[in-house]
């Protein structure tokens, strides 16, 4: 590389990171999450605004690459950080109420997007047929858990009854949501190995059965010994990279690969990284590499191109992702016996799709399932889908009713039912 890419490549990554940190600023003051403006700051840098000018002078195809490599190192870091903050005692006292909603929330818009991807196929060259139609229901059923947690935080609601239902429905959600997405990258990329994929069940439960309890024997034994932290940091990184590399080979993306390693540490046997070098890595991610790949994700987004028809087709793209999440939340709280106010608040947060479903969308372009414009379309409605939650959301539970109400109570009479 040389001199000059190098300076551009530099220059590059101020612009990006000192928009998407103004835009994400703006966001928050708007009462929305910052990842929002972080998202904007990608579209507006990319080819969407005057042909691509801007795009074009800062990022030229010379510095390209090395954007996507640092974009795709932060997606995996993200996933790392993702499954490593998956906490399993969400479900607990629970588990039954979000095992149901979590089951609505993903059969519902599934269901709708299967019969969405039917429709749009019809008029456009979608590549393998199945693995479109599973994709499309598999982007339906995203929930964004990580920004789901800031909404909470910023309405708060975190500490409620209702706020840890809907981020163990959300968590629970979120697992089966990649699950599907792991299908689909097998059917769209498994290549001519696609029985490699059978491979990650095992791969899943050598993780959790074997590294964790090592890593947590070696954590201890260090504690005891000396610092813990030089040799179980690169113990760690030697296991993301080989983790993202196994699942890469199998035919799935390297991000799985990265969330089953998060998902895997011990939660109890790494303070020391997780208090001091975790957080550090983190927020190098959050400022740097994710608005990286926002821009790289940009541009491959073009608005200025959007017809009559498109738009009609994003009508239908955001009346599906909308009503299938809003739905099948609100039906399986009120079948467990959830008040309707609370079902209604859940539905709306399930709607949260954000950072999750732009790495969705992402592999599924990638793969070659998404074509370009139809990418484009599907970016706006995880735009959509995430600002409308917060508004909706003051609507329908204003702060008031957060202080008058206690947690969702089990339906025992018709009248617990009447909130």
């Amino acid at each position: 590389m040389s001199a000059s890419t190098v300076a551009l490549l530099l220059l590059g990554l101020l612009v990006i990171v000192v928009t998407a940190r103004l835009l994400g600023m703006l966001a928050r003051r708007l009462g929305q999450p910052a990842v929002i403006g972080e998202i904007m700051a990608g579209i507006l840098l990319g080819p969407t605004l005057f042909g691509g000018a801007i795009s074009g002078t800062l990022f030229p195809t010379g510095v390209r690459p090395s954007l996507t490599l640092l974009a795709d190192l932060g997606v995996c870091l993200f996933m790392f950080f993702i499954g490593l903050h998956l906490d399993h005692t969400l479900l607990r006292g629970q588990s039954r109420t979000a095992s149901v909603v979590s089951f609505g929330a993903i059969l519902l818009p599934f269901g709708l997007g299967v019969l969405l991807a039917l429709h749009l196929a019809a008029s456009r060259e979608t590549g393998d047929r199945l693995a479109f139609v599973l994709f499309m229901g598999a982007a339906m059923a995203v929930t964004a858990f990580p920004v789901l947690a800031r909404i909470l935080t910023d309405n708060k609601l975190l500490d409620t009854p209702i706020g840890g239902l809907a981020l163990a429905c959300a968590a629970v959600g979120d697992v089966l949501a990649w699950a599907l997405l792991a299908v689909v990258a097998a059917l769209a990329g498994g290549g001519g190995h696609p029985w490699r994929v059978l491979f990650v069940v095992p791969f899943a439960a050598v993780l959790l059965g074997v590294v964790r309890p090592l890593l947590a024997r070696l954590a201890a034994r260090r504690r005891l010994s000396g610092p813990l932290t030089g040799v179980v940091l690169v113990a760690v990184a030697a296991g993301l990279l080989l983790s993202a590399q196994a699942t890469t080979w199998m035919g799935l993306h390297a991000i799985f690969g990265a969330f089953l390693f998060g998902a895997a540490l011990p939660r109890d046997g790494l303070p020391v990284l997780r208090e001091r070098v975790l957080p550090w890595i983190e927020r190098i991610c959050a400022v740097l590499l994710l608005p990286v790949f926002f821009l790289v994700a940009g541009l491959k987004v073009d608005l200025s191109r959007l017809d009559v028809v498109a738009f009609g087709e994003l009508a239908l793209i955001l009346l599906v992702a909308i009503g299938g999440k809003f739905g099948g939340a609100y039906i399986g709280g009120r079948v467990t016996g959830v008040r309707p106010r609370h079902s209604a608040v859940l539905g709306i947060l399930m709607n949260t799709r954000g950072l999750t479903e732009l790495i969705v969308l992402t592999v599924g372009l990638q793969l070659g399932v998404l074509t370009p414009d139809l990418y484009s379309l599907m970016i706006v409605m995880a735009l959509v889908t995430t600002a409308m939650t917060g508004v909706l959301l003051r609507v329908v539970y204003p702060e008031r009713r957060i202080v008058e109400d206690s947690a969702p109570r089990r339906r025992t009479s018709p009248e617990e039912a009447v909130p």
